[in-house]
């Protein structure tokens, strides 16, 4: 990071991040990778940083950072192992909604043991059949006095096995459509909130996704955010907004941490009597992808620091910083896999799971081609309002 264009806060993170992910992280990704069980030691270690709580307020006793200072973390996070990145994200996409949309009391209530790391949260907006058209969702909340009946299931839910608090969208009112849609926090052990099928995935595998099952889940009205129904679905989107550059943040770390040993690597690898790493065309592919790299992190700071500065619409750039950012991700860690050759496919080497962990970026948090289409109708919209 160029120093000038931070704050002795957003550096102090860097630094802390990093010496965290290298000493704590890196060492134990692969086991738990193989494992494909949570790190727990990790969420410890993250504690003990005082990292917990970068983004949320001082006043709810986080460290009063923006989005700006969560990608920095994520990013430092990302380098040493992508799971481990996303796992401490997902807490910034859960408690987003709470930030945005919740009551005073609301956010005295979940966003303190959040911040200080004592709690986990979780977001449930997917369905199995409303992924990216997620206004059709099915899962029902109906009213019953003080508390909301919760029937459904969603789907793809990062975190949902070891969470604590699970922000959970569902339909209150059928008959207006997406403004019939309202965001509730569950919490961990109500009765009728069960956790279904543990997804066995390509990357990430260190942090559970999970199927959420509610079964006339009984959850008290003050859980709904903001007190009013149909607001959930505005909030869903405001949310995604604000968390897509945590996701790019993700993508540029991965493919920064599989440059680095790519470039390792190289410089250690002999062919033809010289290192893999002299070659002018090796020497081309890291030039490439360091500009890449570079390009996209500013555009995820850029990002970061839009939505910090309070702009209205954030939606085009953060869905251009995470479209950009993942597909940089995507190609620099396939490219730096075949630099290690037959290595490079092999578990022996750490540099597979970087390729593995970058492809849900592209996927997750809104598919690039859902940006692709978000970036073009803004584009247009504002073409056409200056037309007119």
């Amino acid at each position: 990071m160029i120093e000038e264009l931070y704050t002795p806060q957003q550096m102090d993170l860097g630094r802390r991040a990093r010496e965290l992910a290298e000493t704590v992280m890196r060492p134990v990704a692969a086991k738990y990778d193989a494992e494909q069980t949570y790190p727990w030691e990790v969420q410890r270690a993250i504690q003990e940083a005082g990292l917990s709580g970068v983004w949320i307020p001082e006043e709810y006793g986080g460290l009063g950072g923006g989005v700006l200072d969560l990608c920095i973390v994520v990013e430092e996070f990302s380098r040493a192992c992508g799971g481990m990145g996303v796992g401490f994200a997902v807490n910034a996409l859960g408690s987003f909604p709470i930030l945005i949309g919740g009551t005073e009391e609301q956010k005295e209530r979940w966003l303190p043991p959040i911040a200080a790391g004592d709690k986990l949260i979780a977001f449930g907006l997917s369905e199995k059949e409303a992924g990216s058209d997620a206004a059709s969702m099915k899962t029902r909340a109906v009213r019953d006095g003080d508390v909301f009946v919760l029937n459904g299931e969603k789907k793809w839910n990062t975190n949902g096995a070891v969470a604590s608090f699970n922000t959970v969208f569902a339909v209150t009112q059928p008959d207006r459509g997406a403004r019939g849609i309202s965001g509730l926090v569950v919490e961990e052990g109500m009765p009728g909130y069960r956790v279904g099928k543990h997804e066995d995935k390509l990357g990430i595998r260190c942090v559970p996704v999970v199927e959420i099952h509610f079964e006339d889940c009984r959850v008290p009205a003050e859980n709904l955010l903001g007190g009013v129904e149909g607001r959930g679905f505005k909030h869903a989107m405001i949310t995604l907004d604000r968390a897509r550059p945590g996701v790019a943040a993700q993508a540029v770390g991965l493919a920064q941490g599989a440059l680095d040993l790519a470039m390792e690597y190289t410089h250690g690898r002999q062919q033809f009597g010289q290192s893999v790493s002299s070659f002018q065309g090796v020497q081309w592919m890291f030039a490439d992808m360091a500009t890449q790299i570079e390009a996209a992190r500013q555009l995820v700071h850029t990002a970061a620091r839009t939505i910090d500065a309070g702009a209205k619409n954030i939606t085009k750039v953060s869905a251009m910083c995470k479209l950009m950012a993942t597909d940089v991700a995507m190609k620099v860690t396939t490219d730096c896999v075949q630099l290690f050759g037959g290595y490079g496919y092999c578990k022996d080497y750490p540099i597979e799971k970087f390729m593995r962990d970058a492809k849900i970026t592209q996927i997750y948090e809104g598919t690039n081609q859902i940006q692709r289409l978000v970036i073009a109708r803004n584009l247009l919209r504002e073409a056409a309002s200056t037309g007119s």
